[in-house]
């Protein structure tokens, strides 16, 4: 039985140069920002707050990487500049320029799946299906 719009693990994918590498099953994304406050001489309060670059970072859960990353040779510790692609019904969000910055495997060594991977991304675009 499968519940209507419950993501199944296509709906959660790896991109590199625009070839699917790995399905991911489940996520957890974090955004912060660093943001500065401007102080003004013999003000007793910041008169403004400057918006300072955001940082996107997520959590993947059990990936399997796709047959033709297998038969291409492609392991996840090769993963340079890719993006996590998220498709929901009624939209899509990118997160591009992806670097891995912790992978967890567990049971036997197998490049095919990894159990956690930490990744820094650039950039978030969301689409409108």
């Amino acid at each position: 039985m499968e519940m209507k719009g419950f993501p199944t693990s296509a709906d959660i994918y790896l991109e590199l140069d625009g070839k699917k590498v790995a399905v991911v099953q489940g996520y957890t994304a974090k955004a912060s920002k660093s943001s500065k406050n401007v102080e003004a001489f013999g003000e007793s309060e910041p008169v403004a707050t400057i918006e300072g670059q955001r940082k996107y970072t997520l959590e993947l859960t059990r990936l399997y990487a796709t047959d033709d990353a297998v038969s291409d040779g492609i392991n996840f510790y090769d993963l340079r500049d890719f993006s996590l692609v998220i498709c929901k019904p009624d939209r899509k969000i990118i997160y591009s320029g992806c670097e891995w910055s912790t992978i967890q495997e567990e049971g036997q060594l197998n490049a095919m799946v990894a159990e956690k991977i930490t990744l820094v991304a650039a950039k978030r675009i969301e689409t409108t299906v």
